[in-house]
């Protein structure tokens, strides 16, 4: 009796064994199902390089974060049609395509593009003008003009022997836009702010080397009939060995930032920081002096430690969500037909300052970039194709100081621009301001 129950229990176990086993398959195949479902990989940041050229690495490329062209026309504006071919044309996959890029909108007044201007700079014929409101037609007619020739030159400005900064090329170059007839403006100036030579600064004695350029162009027969000026002018310019003079348009004020900054890579390419002004503001130009060598210290620094080569500075009155004006009486009234769209950032006021090697890059992308009415706004233009914007500095006063404080020095400690002074005011100003540092 009992070696049957252990016969039985030993076939029941033998029959059993292979079900268990077949049981714990099953588990262990239904939690590695279930497993493999809901698991999920953790989120790992990509990091795409593409071949091509970089200023860093020397052989790679960073692949691009945003699209840096515009495939579709937003608008059919004059200049947005213009601007969006040339998007096109620069575009580096689309640039090989001619026949998809003469199909698109503006392709064919892009083409007829050219830098071979007329002596006065126009061709009824270019562009349709018939939607362009008359005080638009003038600039449209001759905005495909980018060079002209020079007639006043200074092409030794800025070869001097070693100053007391050490330095045989400028720290400080002011280029200041001016008019044929404002010998009082560039007078005061040249006699205050504006003083070539070597100049201190206020709170940092280092100051540097400072040259003073005015850029004009032709006299604006628009506003009728002028005096023949010519002969002052020469004999200004014999003394002074200051002016630059160009056969230009005279109703395109854009064109004197390109004309300069040719001007500039050929005759002043050392020059370390460049200021761009109207010829009715005041500098402090040692306060300005004390804010660029803190700016060039920052660089080197970070030169040394990031080898970063470009000094992307550009500074001034930064204006966001700037809208075009289209009331024809305003003074910078731009028409639909011509524009549409908001403003890039810029900086306004009546002066600017950027560094030299930002100068160098505003002069390839403006080639890309279509000629504006406003000069400041195809600025802010420039640098947003550059990936670019401006800082803001408070200094730098586009409105002017409170009507109460003008009169008190103390007010102006920090300041590094003000706009407007006649130049009677910036004479008087100049002597007010000496050691406010002691002052106040």
């Amino acid at each position: 009796m009992g070696k049957c129950c252990k016969c039985n229990g030993r076939l029941l176990c033998l029959c059993l064994l292979p079900c268990m086993m077949t049981g714990h398959l099953v588990i262990y195949i239904m939690v590695t199902i279930f497993v493999t479902i809901s698991y999920a990989p953790p989120k790992i940041a990509i990091h795409y390089i593409a071949p091509g050229i970089s200023a860093n690495s020397g052989a790679l490329a960073s692949h691009p974060l945003n699209p840096f062209w515009k495939l579709h026309l937003e608008h059919s504006a004059l200049w947005n049609q213009l601007q969006h071919s040339l998007d096109r044309r620069y575009n580096p996959i689309l640039r090989g395509n001619a026949t998809g890029a003469t199909r698109e909108p503006g392709a064919k007044l892009a083409t007829q593009m050219r830098d071979d201007c007329l002596s006065e700079g126009s061709d009824p014929h270019l562009y349709d003008v018939n939607n362009i409101p008359e005080q638009m037609k003038a600039f449209v007619r001759s905005m495909h003009c980018k060079s002209y020739p020079i007639l006043i030159n200074q092409p030794t400005m800025c070869k001097r022997n070693r100053t007391k900064s050490g330095l045989d090329y400028p720290t400080l170059l002011m280029a200041i836009k001016s008019q044929v007839g404002n010998f009082e403006n560039r007078q005061a100036i040249r006699e205050t702010w504006g003083r070539s030579g070597f100049v201190e600064g206020e709170f940092n004695k280092k100051g540097g080397f400072v040259r003073t350029v005015f850029l004009l162009g032709r006299q604006d027969s628009s506003l009728g009939p002028h005096p023949d000026l010519k002969n002052f002018l020469d004999l200004e310019s014999q003394k002074h060995r200051d002016i630059l003079q160009w056969r230009d348009s005279f109703f395109n004020l854009t064109l004197k930032d390109l004309l300069f900054w040719q001007w500039l890579q050929q005759y002043c390419p050392a020059a370390v920081f460049i200021f761009k002004g109207d010829d009715d503001v005041f500098v402090r130009t040692g306060a300005l002096l004390d804010y660029l060598n803190k700016q060039w210290e920052e660089h080197k620094l970070r030169r040394a430690i990031k080898n970063v080569t470009h000094m992307d500075l550009f500074v001034g009155d930064v204006i966001n969500n700037g809208m075009p004006k289209r009331d024809p009486s305003a003074k910078y009234y731009i028409p639909e037909s011509f524009y549409k769209g908001a403003y890039p950032t810029y900086a306004g006021g009546g002066g600017v300052v950027y560094s030299r090697s930002l100068a160098s890059r505003l002069k390839e992308v403006s080639s890309r970039v279509c000629l504006f009415p406003i000069d400041d706004v195809y600025l802010g233009m420039c640098l947003e194709r550059l990936g670019l914007s401006p800082s803001h500095h408070r200094g730098f006063l586009t409105f002017d100081l409170p009507e109460t404080d003008r009169e008190n020095p103390c007010a102006y400690k920090s300041v590094l621009l003000v706009h407007r002074r006649s130049p009677k005011e910036m004479l008087s100003l100049w002597h007010k301001l000496q050691n406010l540092h002691s002052k106040c």
